[in-house]
């Protein structure tokens, strides 16, 4: 999700809207969810994060999966019209922490959240704003950055639903460690579809500092 032309027109138009359909906020999803983030909250050892903001949220299933075990305040950035109205008009978020934008451009303040996080979303930055987003991700970041993506020991480019460059594997935990020298690896691990109700991802938990 990038100001590269055609990712722009995709995620923030007609190809975003159908990607929103296809991920309905359904009980088993938001279910899935929680599972994922209770594995990860048993990772920080009773220093959990108060804020915590969603860069590529959609219509809000981690949001959703965090609010069903924690009070944490949350935030999202996502570049979708029809998900945004979908997040507020459902009240996973009151509107005023809800940005319409992309995670290269994050308009809030140096370590604004306790934890800045992406599932299933840096696989589609484009190449040459990745870095740009990792930086951003980590400045906003006070505590904790997470992600969980699709895995590859090498950057790739993968056909995704008959289009090209819009999905790009890579390893991304290797990334944010060499880039990062002030993130420490808390731990990482796989999330398996059949117990998640999400695609298979690998995923990573640094603390700053």
């Amino acid at each position: 999700m990038t100001d590269h032309p055609k990712a722009l027109h995709a995620w923030s138009g007609e190809f975003g809207d159908r990607y929103t359909e296809r991920n309905a906020a359904s009980a088993d999803a938001v279910r899935g969810r929680a599972r994922v983030w209770g594995e990860v909250f048993r990772r920080m050892d009773g220093d959990m994060p108060k804020s915590a903001l969603e860069i590529g949220s959609n219509v809000g299933l981690n949001l959703r999966g965090i609010q069903a075990l924690s009070s944490m305040e949350l935030w999202s950035i996502e570049p979708n019209p029809a998900a945004n109205k979908k997040l507020a008009a459902d009240g996973v978020l009151p509107e005023e922490r809800i940005f319409e934008g992309f995670g290269h451009a994050i308009p809030l303040a140096d370590g604004a959240v306790d934890m800045a996080f992406t599932s299933g979303v840096l696989i589609h930055v484009d190449p040459s704003l990745l870095e740009q987003t990792l930086r951003e991700i980590h400045r906003v970041a006070a505590k904790y950055v997470f992600c969980a993506e699709y895995f590859s020991p090498k950057a790739e480019s993968i056909p995704y639903r008959g289009e090209t460059d819009l999905l790009f594997k890579n390893d991304f935990g290797s990334l944010y460690m060499d880039m990062f020298p002030d993130l420490r690896l808390v731990d990482y691990g796989f999330f398996w579809r059949r117990t998640t109700v999400m695609d298979d991802s690998t995923w990573w938990l640094f603390r700053k500092g």
